[in-house]
């Protein structure tokens, strides 16, 4: 049995269920097969092995559903693919054949289900390794941080429940005034190059991971940019995000055989939870509508689950995932994020406010730049938002890192009859490669961002209530 080519990747995990992916190499017209087995480390048995049959139509990988796993436990895993002599196989029979397993072992931890119990975040997004004749240039580079990462999550108490990946995992477009990349061969390619990184790899193999998309996984500025002959490459460019960042999150719901159903995908938004703790990762940037009477950056259905989840949950601490900045805005470019969408901000605002919503916390990548910041409003006391911004894992040279003076911080957010949402920095803002890591206490948000060494910049603390 060979190593997988790209991966695994711990994708969502539960109390007692985890998602496990992992890509296989083309074998001509000779049948592949991957194999995942587990245990609780510390024990001797595995459980017997999961067998799938992968195929090119999903670039040779898979994911394998975990179930009846037990919370707040660790649990070793083995997985790997291999192509049998002969080509009748199935997926039962290879079953049967005397399997020489990786020597690769690796841990994953499923959550706990207790409340005001500390838990810990990675966040980062805007990983940039730019790609010349499909190959990488300079790829350690890229995947410099993720060493910075790991030696962090090694030694991390309370442990790492999941690392956060808010959007440009990869750069379609890195090169596309010289020479665009628009086939879905090519995207593909970027993708394998990207997290087929050690450092990266690694992180991704013992931590779950959950990504969302931005624009450069399309095309810089999607979908404003858009051009008439741009259909072929959103089509491609989301075949890919769907192999690549979308099969192994929650997005995807689980068949009556308890495995991941791949075959339906109804949207890219998603929410998880990790105790009282819960996420809500939205799609801001693939069911926008730009018209003037209608204009959204979330689209009416996922505007609603999100009102709804908001109202609803009972969790400590929401966290909003938004690949775009909330607040505060920029002075230039400032049309491609929330600043854009001013009254579906609003609604989300008023709603919070009025319905007296507290401890929401909104995560975002994009800026090139790290910042906390505080939202509150002029005649109601009670309200109170948050944000943390953490970009890039790598920039570009030819891109430009923000600073405070990048945002428009000397008037207020909104101004409205009832009062006004007026914002201030609660950081200062990192122009450098970094990443934070976020921890939930149960009195405060602790965030320390660190730069591409590890080297720790700042620490914000966020009360509360």
């Amino acid at each position: 049995m060979f190593k997988p080519t790209i991966g695994p990747t711990i994708g969502h995990t539960t109390t007692n269920h985890a998602r496990i992916f992992i890509r296989a190499d083309y074998q001509g017209n000779s049948p592949v097969f991957a194999a995942i087995r587990y245990r609780v480390t510390g024990t001797q048995q595995w459980s017997t092995g999961t067998f799938a049959e992968l195929d090119s139509l999903r670039d040779m990988t898979t994911v394998f559903a975990l179930n009846n796993l037990s919370s707040d436990t660790e649990y070793e895993y083995q997985t790997g693919w291999f192509s049998p002599m002969s080509p009748v196989h199935t997926v039962d029979s290879v079953a049967e054949l005397p399997l020489q397993w990786p020597r690769e072992i690796y841990r994953l931890r499923t959550r706990s289900s207790k409340a005001l119990q500390p838990r810990a975040y990675i966040v980062g997004s805007c990983r940039y390794l730019r790609m010349s004749a499909g190959i990488p240039s300079l790829p350690h580079l890229g995947d410099r941080i993720f060493a910075s990462i790991n030696q962090l999550i090694e030694g991390a108490q309370p442990p790492i429940s999941a690392t956060l990946m808010t959007g440009d995992q990869i750069y379609v477009d890195d090169l596309n005034l010289i020479a665009p990349d628009r086939e879905y061969k090519e995207i593909l390619s970027k993708y394998r190059a990207a997290f087929s990184q050690p450092n990266i790899q690694r992180l991704m193999a013992g931590t779950s991971t959950y990504m969302i998309l931005d624009d450069h996984e399309i095309e810089d500025n999607w979908p404003a940019n858009a051009g008439k002959s741009d259909h072929e490459l959103y089509r491609n460019a989301m075949a890919a995000y769907e192999i690549y960042q979308v099969s192994h999150s929650p997005a995807h719901e689980l068949t009556t055989n308890n495995e991941v159903n791949r075959a339906k995908l109804e949207h890219y938004w998603y929410q998880f939870s990790d105790g009282d703790i819960e996420w809500f990762v939205t799609d801001s940037r693939t069911r926008r509508n730009l018209s003037t009477n209608d204009r959204r950056i979330l689209d009416e259905a996922q505007e609603q689950a999100l009102l709804e989840w908001l109202i609803n949950s009972p969790a400590r601490v929401k966290f909003v995932v938004t690949s775009v900045m909330f607040y505060p805005d920029r002075k230039l470019h400032g049309d491609d994020a929330w600043k854009a969408f001013p009254e579906q901000r609003l609604r989300l605002l008023e709603t919070i406010r009025t319905q007296r919503i507290r401890n929401v916390v909104f995560v975002s990548g994009d800026v090139h730049g790290s910042l906390t910041s505080r939202l509150t409003h002029s005649e109601d006391p009670d309200f109170e938002v948050h944000t943390i911004v953490s970009s890039p894992f790598c920039n570009s040279k030819l891109l430009p890192y923000a600073k405070a003076s990048t945002f428009i911080l000397d008037q207020p957010l909104v101004r409205t009859a009832a009062g006004d949402y007026q914002h201030e920095l609660t950081s200062t803002v990192v122009s450098e490669d970094n990443f934070a890591h976020v921890l939930v206490e149960s009195d405060q948000i602790l965030i320390n961002y660190h730069d591409r060494d590890g080297k720790r910049l700042q620490s914000i603390g966020l009360k509360l209530r």
